[in-house]
């Protein structure tokens, strides 16, 4: 079953890195200056460049994967590996209330960069209105992880994107 409807083209980050135009593959394939805050051969994480909240992380896969409509049931480990990374720089950087952290994904067409990447906001609470426009709870176009899956579980997921979609 899929997670999220929606196809084109996966590629890696070797493949994508010849693509100028991505700047998260130019960033994995260490094309630019940006500080690395975490990087394996899965995933990366570094600092929002616009940043909605005190912290705001983005963990980025290396794979290119074009948005959250390409993840597949497969794809859940990455997503919860994703999550683990994004909380682990937060506890780095002494945040510890859990309660208080926004991740999710924005959803095309509303993605600012096409690559699969997490945002990790906190203090979601001292969020000012721009931002709480973009990642709060009442957001159309952002959706956290977990709301992801408990739509994918109804598979009902494609349906509501086209339903929030025609409302703009």
């Amino acid at each position: 079953a899929l997670l999220f409807a929606g196809r084109t083209s996966v590629k890696t980050s070797e493949d994508a890195s010849e693509d100028d135009d991505c700047p998260f593959c130019q960033i994995a394939s260490k094309q630019t200056d940006t500080e690395i805050l975490f990087s394996d051969h899965e995933l990366l994480c570094f600092r929002d460049v616009k940043p909605g909240a005190a912290h705001h992380l983005l963990v980025v896969t290396r794979t290119h994967i074009d948005s959250c409509r390409m993840l597949q049931t497969q794809h859940v480990p990455l997503v919860e590996r994703m999550v683990e990374v994004g909380r682990s720089i937060l506890e780095k950087n002494k945040v510890h209330n859990d309660e208080d952290v926004r991740m999710g994904f924005h959803i095309p067409p509303f993605t600012s960069v096409p690559h699969l990447h997490l945002h990790v906001l906190s203090p979601a609470s001292k969020m000012n209105m721009k931002s709480q426009l973009r990642y709060g709870p009442q957001s159309h176009w952002f959706i956290t992880v977990s709301d992801a899956f408990i739509l994918e579980l109804f598979s009902g997921f494609y349906s509501c994107i086209n339903m929030v979609s025609s409302q703009f």
